[in-house]
């Protein structure tokens, strides 16, 4: 089955997607760096760009009456990210089983410095039943597994 994406859309055929952002000044703790739940949030913004920009937005998921949520994080923070730097999120999923899905994530400077390496374990569930269901064909054709980085 062919993933169905607008036609202005070519990072179906991307292995990575980058997600850029500004760290503000509300990302910032009282050590003067971003602070460590920043990421996260930055994760999940990285993973329903790439989401959206492979054809599934949130919207189209709630239609559908099933998606993404998150089982568990884990990062291991390399370098601190200050007020004003520029960061890029390259993401990738790294697999796809029946009903999860393992995406990471390296978090990095303007300097192509490492900041962080990440990684998400998804479930794909029925919104309603609140309970994990198989992903169907039509996520999965329109998602490139990098299985090794």
């Amino acid at each position: 089955m062919a993933c169905q994406v607008p036609s202005r859309v070519y990072a179906t055929t991307m292995k990575y997607f980058e997600y850029r952002l500004t760290v503000t000044p509300q990302d910032i703790d009282d050590l003067d760096h971003a602070g460590n739940y920043h990421y996260v949030r930055w994760m999940q913004q990285a993973a329903i760009a790439h989401s959206t920009a492979n054809g599934w937005s949130p919207g189209k998921y709630i239609e559908m009456g099933s998606g993404w949520v998150v089982r568990s994080h884990k990062i291991t923070y390399l370098m601190p990210a200050f007020e004003g730097d520029s960061i890029v999120i390259k993401t990738w999923v790294s697999n796809m089983k029946p009903a999860t899905s393992l995406r990471k994530y390296h978090i990095l400077n303007d300097s192509g410095e490492l900041l962080a390496e990440a990684e998400t374990d998804w479930a794909f569930v029925n919104y309603k039943k609140q309970k994990p269901t198989r992903i169907p064909a039509s996520v999965i054709d329109c998602f490139t597994v990098v299985e090794s980085e």
